[in-house]
């Protein structure tokens, strides 16, 4: 029976252990933080967006989109509803093919994995921090400072990004260990930062706003949903989606009503007076803003609800990030995820080069590069 050690116990961590449970491997799962899945129960706004119909290659980042489109086809969003629907419960897609479980609890995806693991017998060690990957004839994990033999290893220790739940970047040396490389990272899926002074005010109104990020006049991206005004930025679906594409510099220009034209937002705004013109048209907040923002003049008012223009000046950075940009090249890898330096090591989920737009598509990678991996192990 072969023992494999699994290092993260985050998404990717714990399917690849169902996995190679299920496989019948000898499992140890390594989390350095007290609980499992801490990062997966928070996902998709606390409601658990575990994949996305629309699955494709085009909707990620990476330096081999070619071997993520050959991933995606061997395990896509349709094996992942029924790997999880193979340990219980029922996820469906909303009307814009986010797929979440039918309770919209994050927690218990997290759970569901937690209990498969249990019942596959897989050895589950928590607070456990990895320091040390060698190899000599066999692989040699130091962890707390003890020594544990394996005879393969997945790593799934994740990124740099929401260090909150466990995760800072020192997993990356386990694998430089090898000889591998690193790309240049930087957070992902983060809220945008710009003018205290454009958004003060504004914290907590939420809108469902068309959303360009322009450089240089040329448009860059196109987008659609929800935007957040948040203390000095913005937040939201949206934005998250458009921090992919955008860097300090740049301008986000914020369509607020994408589905009403021109001429019928004059028509709406000539029925009333001052500030009340915007009555059931914006929020009660925002009208006041952006009434104050056009000096009273409705002409300036219309332009700047069909397009209010912001600078980004940054991001709030990796404590803030939901992913990682950058990683484990892929170009450093096999088909099946296996490091091309050392046979028997796998690496799976934000570690790797990989990383994708909002909605339900980082956790389909984690799924997708767990399957892979531990299809490679099992095989080595």
């Amino acid at each position: 029976m072969k023992k494999i050690s699994v290092i993260g116990g985050g998404a990717s961590g714990l399917a690849c252990a169902v996995f190679l449970g299920r496989a019948g491997c000898e499992v140890t799962l390594f989390e350095r933080c007290e609980r499992l899945g801490r990062k997966l129960s928070a996902t998709g706004n606390g409601q658990g967006n575990v994949t996305n119909l629309a699955m494709g290659a085009e909707h990620y980042f990476s330096d081999d989109n070619g071997k993520v489109a050959r991933a995606l086809a061997r395990f896509g969003s349709g094996e992942t509803v029924a790997f999880l629907e193979s340990m219980g419960g029922v996820f469906l897609p909303d009307g814009r093919g986010r797929v979440y479980p039918a309770s919209r609890q994050a927690s218990a995806v997290t759970d569901l994995l937690r209990r498969e693991v249990q019942t596959l017998g897989v050895k589950v060690l928590l607070n456990a921090r990895v320091t040390d990957l060698s190899y000599r004839k066999s692989f040699s994990l130091t962890v707390n400072g003890d020594t544990m033999p394996a005879d393969g290893v997945v790593l799934a220790a994740g990124g740099r990004a929401a260090m909150n739940f466990g995760t800072d970047g020192t997993a990356y040396a386990l694998a430089q260990t090898f000889g591998h490389t690193v790309t240049a990272l930087s957070p992902a899926l983060v809220q945008l930062k710009t003018d205290p002074a454009r958004v003060r005010g504004l914290k907590g109104i939420r809108v469902d706003a068309a959303l360009t990020v322009s450089r240089g006049g040329a448009e860059v991206y196109r987008t659609r949903g929800d935007v957040l005004f948040t203390e000095g930025g913005l937040s939201g679906d949206a934005v998250f989606r458009a921090s992919s594409y955008a860097a300090a510099g740049d301008a986000l220009t914020i369509d607020l009503l994408p589905d009403v034209g021109a001429e019928r937002l004059k028509k709406a705004l000539s029925a009333g007076t001052g500030e009340d013109c915007l009555l059931c048209v914006v929020p009660n907040g925002l009208g006041r803003f952006l009434w104050r923002e056009a000096g009273g003049d409705k002409r300036r008012l219309c332009s700047l609800l069909k397009g209010y223009s912001l600078p980004v000046t940054g991001d709030l950075g990796f404590a803030r990030a939901q992913v990682t940009r950058g990683g484990i090249p892929l170009a450093e890898t096999d088909d099946h995820l296996g490091s091309l330096f050392r046979k028997g090591l796998f690496f799976a989920g934000e570690i790797l080069n990989v990383d994708g737009v909002c909605g339900g598509y980082n956790l389909q990678w984690a799924f997708t590069s767990a399957f892979l991996a531990a299809e490679g192990a099992v095989l080595c």
